[in-house]
Order: structure tokens, then sequence, then C-alpha cells
């Protein structure tokens, strides 16, 4: 019976092993790397390489094993040096780039949802636009050259037109407008009203007046007098006084014994209604006992005869 050989060649031990060099360990004196440097220190060939090549780089650079450890020594330095190095630029780099992601994060714009525009059709060819029918400044300027005026002319003001903003009393205000083509020239509706908070004898035809004017929000005085001195009274202080009867509210002053007044006092009543034919209607008081309010009515002849107190 044959067996194999008990030995294996002496090309064979000297072989490197390529999968004793990968898996084996890397620490030690009997690592490959060792291994293999302490062959080429005791001249032994490279394994893989021819015999000539391997004796000429032996002849080349001789090393001792010191020398040998030594190199290997600052290889494995020169490795780890460039690792860290690589390492650190790849650190700095990563923070470089976060850095700059942060601050850009800070200025960070969210887009609106993009919306579809469209364009303005003219609706009409009349229609104005913004870039057409335009004349430049220079072309459409106007002069300031002139006058102040009221109205289409400057000829003088009505004072009557603003008899409301002249009278205090805004129910004398509202008449004057009625009247403004037959005020008095002058006529001054703010003047004294002879007012002190006065009355006249209860029931009597001076207290009915006095009473009424303040019922209707007309001005009155408190010491016109005796009924006959109402008229004369009233004009002194500024009141307007003539022989019309123009609104509800005006005083009638009843010379002594005219349609039936007083002999010696005559009489006052007020004026409540003037009809369309001239004839008016009134109330007053006393004539059919004191303190007793009664109407009349006269025709416009018959009213045409007393004199009015009108504000």
């Amino acid at each position: 019976m044959r067996h194999a050989a008990h030995k294996a060649a002496k090309a064979s031990s000297a072989r490197f092993s390529v999968s004793k060099a990968l898996f084996t360990s890397s620490r030690g004196s009997h690592t490959a790397k060792a291994v293999r440097m302490a062959q080429l220190a005791d001249g032994g060939a490279v394994v893989g390489l021819a015999p000539e090549v391997a004796e000429k780089l032996n002849e080349v650079a001789p090393m001792s094993r010191r020398a040998m450890r030594e190199a290997a020594k600052a290889a494995s330095r020169k490795s780890t040096l460039v690792t860290s190095a690589s390492l650190a630029a790849l650190v700095g780099t990563a923070a470089t780039a976060l850095a700059f992601s942060q601050q850009n994060a800070s200025r960070l714009v969210i887009a609106d949802d993009g919306v579809e525009t469209t364009q303005i059709k003219r609706v009409s060819d009349g229609a104005a636009s913004r870039s057409e029918d335009r004349t430049a400044l220079k072309e459409s300027s106007t002069s300031n050259n002139g006058g102040w005026q009221l109205g289409e002319t400057s000829a003088s003001m009505d004072a009557n037109l603003l008899s409301k903003s002249l009278a205090d009393n805004p129910n004398v205000a509202v008449l004057m407008d009625q009247d403004s083509s037959v005020l008095p020239a002058g006529f001054n509706p703010n003047h004294a009203t002879g007012e002190d908070g006065g009355s006249y004898p209860y029931g009597q035809c001076t207290w009915w007046a006095y009473t009424r004017r303040h019922q209707l929000g007309l001005p009155v005085g408190s010491h016109f007098g005796n009924a006959r001195d109402w008229g004369a009274s009233a004009k002194a202080l500024g009141y307007w006084v003539d022989g019309t009867p123009r609104h509800v509210g005006d005083i009638i002053v009843f010379a002594p014994g005219q349609q039936g007044a007083d002999a010696d006092y005559g009489h006052v009543a007020i004026v409540e209604k003037i009809n369309a034919d001239g004839s008016i209607e009134i109330s007053e008081s006393n004539v059919k006992g004191l303190g007793v309010i009664s109407n009349r009515s006269f025709s416009a002849d018959d009213a045409s005869k007393l004199t009015y107190i009108h504000y």
C-alpha cells in the first residue's frame, strides 16, 4: 500500500498562503506579516516572485529585522495618521454642512400654494384702462386763477336764506323760512323776548295767550301789560308786529271794544287756524267765564282789522 509523502516539498513550505495572511491574527510575533518579514531577513526569496527578482530586491534594499520592524511601525503610524486626517476632514465637512443648513433653515420661507392667474379682459371698447385713455399731467393741468364764488356768479348773498342759522329759537327759524320774502328789513330774530318767568292772573285772556305761546314753543313777554298794550310792548322789544295773520300761534290784539273786547282793557287771543279764504279761527279765555277756553271764527275782512304779534 502506498502512502502519501510524510514531508511536503521545501518549495511548498516556503510558499506564502494568501488565505493565511488574510484571516490569521494581525498581532504578535507569529503573524503572517511578522513571519514574512523574518523570511526576508534570512535571505529567503519573496513568495510569488521569480528567484532572480527576489535576489535583486534583496541586493538593492537589504534590511535587518529591526529595520523591518521599524518600517512596519512607520507604515502603521502613517496609515493611522491618514485615516485620522480623513476622518477629521469628513467630520469638519459634515459640521460645516450642518451649520449652513441650520442658518438656511432660519430663513426658510414657505411658498404659498401655486395659483392660476388670468388676464383681465376688456369688458367693452369704452371701458377705462390703466394703460389707455390717459393724458399726461402737463397736458391736463388746470389753472387756479380766479376768485371764490358762492355759485355761478359772485352776486351778493341773500341773507334770508340763512335765517335758520340766525334764529336761536328753532321754531322761529322754521317760521322765518316761510316768511323769507316778507320779513321786515333788518329784522333780528334774536331780539329780547321780555320773558322772565312771570305770568298773568289766572283765567284772564292775557294768562291764556301767555300759556298757549309757551305750549307752541314761541317767545312771549311776561310784562306786556293790559291786553290793549300788547302790540306796542312787543314791538318795542323787537317782535314782528303787523295786521296780517300768518301762522298758528300768532297773538291777536283787540283794541278796547273791538269785536266785543273789554272797553277798558281790550282783549288778546291766539290764532289756531288760517283758512284758504283768509278767515281765521282763534282760542281765547274769559269770554265765557274766568279760565274758560273758547273758540271763535272771524272772516277775512274782520281778521284784517286786527293786530298780530308773530315772533
